[in-house]
């Protein structure tokens, strides 16, 4: 079995819409897309040696039409375009008929990633917030990888809001601080909430 990693750009307030660009996701006449550019620093080989370690890409409906709409178009000379273009893809979308992009299987149910996560090593996720609450819930994530952003937003769509099962998480690996504040943060499931008395 392997292993279903979530991998998310996040605001201090926990937005993680649109931080690539203007017109990434306008959503509820989101404002700010593109908001991660100008915190970017000296993470850009961690990122993507995050990226070259999966073995297939699992995204939502939404965030698989924002890639499908991007990345084929972009050149193969591009190390992110040239993984993402050739790794097995997997959208969970109950409405979606076809795929355009090469390389994409439709899953029909959450409950059919458990069948890629028995096929693949390092199955991730980006982007897709309600896909990553769901697969929680479902007990089908692994490991989250939060790259922490020093901003705050105040509006768009927010990771991990109200109505989720209580889990607690640990440290999976150690915390890396980069040049303009962005921190990564990877934790793992750690089981059940427990509650005490500080008092």
């Amino acid at each position: 079995m392997g292993n279903v990693v979530v991998n998310l750009f996040i605001t201090l307030d926990g937005v993680y819409q649109a931080p690539g660009g203007p017109d990434e996701d306008r959503e509820g006449d989101f404002p700010f897309g593109g908001w991660q550019a100008p915190l970017t620093g000296d993470e850009g080989e961690a990122i993507l040696a995050e990226i070259e370690s999966m073995d297939a890409l699992l995204l939502g409906r939404r965030t698989y039409d924002i890639f499908a709409g991007y990345w084929p178009n972009q050149s193969t000379e591009d190390p992110i375009s040239a993984k993402l273009n050739s790794a097995p893809k997997f959208v969970v979308s109950r409405t979606l008929q076809s795929a355009d992009w090469d390389g994409t299987t439709i899953l029909a149910d959450v409950a059919d990633v458990a069948a890629v996560r028995d096929r693949y090593d390092e199955v991730h996720l980006i982007g897709s917030g309600a896909l990553s609450a769901a697969l929680l819930d479902a007990g089908l994530v692994d490991r989250i990888h939060l790259w922490l952003y020093p901003v705050t937003l105040g509006t768009g769509k927010r990771f991990l809001t109200e109505g989720l099962v209580p889990k607690t998480f640990a440290l999976a690996e150690q915390p890396r601080v980069f040049s303009q504040g962005t921190i990564s943060l990877v934790y793992a499931p750690a089981g059940d909430v427990q509650t005490g008395d500080m008092t």
